[in-house]
């Protein structure tokens, strides 16, 4: 009995400490309230938990880094040029070798070794990559700052005998009728003449625009800013001579606002798609296991970018910054043709573009995340990189064309942009001085009036 009651004394002295201490932990760690941090957009942290890559043990192979396997061929190449290749005595061809097998190796570094960025599909090695041939890029262009036109034209030439040559300049201008009765053998030759390339370039290149930005407003102030910018530069451009109906219709209405569309809807569909990832082996039928690896190239989930330009002005001056960058690389694209000489369809005009996808959607999604997290404290490195990369197209173009760029502007477009500017200075201090100072003062006096009442 003795015993029987000693037991239970130390089971009553255990649940009472226990519950004592638990109290103590309750304590110390207090809740959190709703008021202890900045309201944002998104739950960022699930989102990084659920953005880990999903590895069940059948895709480990897939996941990993390979860092031993890509040194080990990287340097077997590099044995074989130095033991087992013919030497070659064309010094411009050793140049050139030299040259990409240091740029390679600086990329292979990059896709092993660098850290992972904000995207993971379809393998996290693509998205390092992409940051390695930005700063290799951004690397190029700082060399090509530092020659002449002239030079900067023959560098380029290496990469194409073709290059090099000026280009002929097309203007979309004219004759702006779209029926013309005075040619009756062909009276839509003037419509047929501008229906080209660039047609289904402006349609699907504004579809994956739209993907990147995610934000209807956005897109359309920067479709139509553009072809206002093109209004106003075509003295200086002849490529942006176009008619009133190519400007509004075909190009705003048609391409951009079509491509926006499809953009915003396709947006949609991945924002309410269900993901629910499984291991490709796991999956027991050949069709699932197909639908699993094509899946390989689609979102691993999506993010809906709510931009809130209005919520502060740190939004507000952002938003501005990611517009007038946005046009900074949409005139890029026609100024560094013009000047270097290369033609739309060339394979670097090409490169360019698709390099500036790739990159545009890593940094729209890092420059969102740097509004919208309060614990984001740094600039992304993709963000930061592709902002010298455009910043140093634009002194290139300044550099190396002071004459066409410094052509003045017609009278009544200076005094349009003058207006533009004008009214977003005056919106900026209304909505985030004026506008918050009148608040400030009506809630000051309900107080005062209802401390009078009290």
């Amino acid at each position: 009995m003795t015993s029987i009651k000693h037991d239970d004394n130390r089971r009553i002295a255990r649940s009472i400490s226990s519950s004592s201490s638990g109290r103590n932990t309750e304590d110390r760690e207090p809740p959190v309230t709703p008021s202890s941090a900045e309201p944002t957009v998104f739950d960022w942290e699930s989102d990084k938990r659920r953005s880990k890559p999903f590895d069940d043990g059948t895709m480990s192979f897939f996941w990993r880094a390979h860092t031993i396997t890509c040194l080990v061929i990287a340097m077997s190449y590099l044995f074989y040029v130095a033991v087992l290749e013919q030497p070659s005595e064309d010094s411009l061809y050793n140049t050139k070798r030299g040259l990409l097998a240091c740029a390679g190796f600086f990329l292979v570094f990059g896709m092993t070794q660098t850290p992972d960025g904000v995207f993971v599909r379809p393998h996290p090695a693509l998205w390092r990559l992409v940051l390695c041939f930005s700063v290799l890029y951004e690397i190029v262009l700082i060399y090509i700052l530092f020659q002449t036109v002239d030079d900067a034209r023959q560098l380029i030439k290496t990469i194409d005998p073709s290059l090099g040559v000026p280009l002929p300049d097309k203007d979309y201008g004219g004759s702006c009728r779209i029926y013309d009765w005075e040619h009756p053998e062909d009276p839509f030759h003037n419509f047929k003449d501008k229906m080209d390339f660039f047609v289904l370039s402006h349609f699907f290149g504004w579809w994956l625009k739209t993907l990147i930005i995610r934000d209807y407003w956005l897109c359309m102030v920067t479709s139509i800013g553009f072809e206002i910018l093109e209004y106003s530069l075509e003295h200086q451009l002849p490529n942006f001579s176009e008619c009133w109906w190519d400007h509004w219709i075909l190009d705003a209405l048609i391409c951009n606002g079509g491509g926006i569309y499809l953009g915003m809807k396709t947006c949609e569909y991945l924002k309410m798609k269900p993901y629910n990832w499984r291991g490709l082996w796991s999956i027991p039928t050949v069709r699932g296991k197909i639908m699993r690896a094509l899946g390989q190239f689609t979102p691993h989930d999506w993010l809906e970018f709510n931009w809130r330009p209005t919520a502060s002005l740190k939004r507000w001056l952002a938003m501005l910054f990611i517009t007038c960058f946005l046009f900074l690389t949409e005139l890029g694209t026609f100024y560094l043709k013009f000047i270097l000489w290369i033609p739309p369809p060339h394979f670097l005009c090409l490169s360019r573009l698709l390099f500036f996808l790739l990159a545009g959607g890593v940094s729209m999604r890092e420059m969102f995340e740097y509004l919208d997290n309060t614990q984001c404290k740094k600039f992304g490195r993709q963000s930061w990189v592709i902002t010298a990369i455009i910043i140093t197209e634009v002194l290139i173009v300044v550099k190396f064309d002071w004459e066409t760029v410094t052509k003045p502007l017609p009278f009544y477009i200076g005094l349009l942009w003058i207006t533009i500017a004008i009214g977003i200075v005056l919106w900026t201090i209304y909505q985030f001085w004026f506008k918050r100072f009148i608040l400030w003062g009506q809630k000051k006096n309900v107080s005062t009036v209802r401390s009078k009442n009290e």
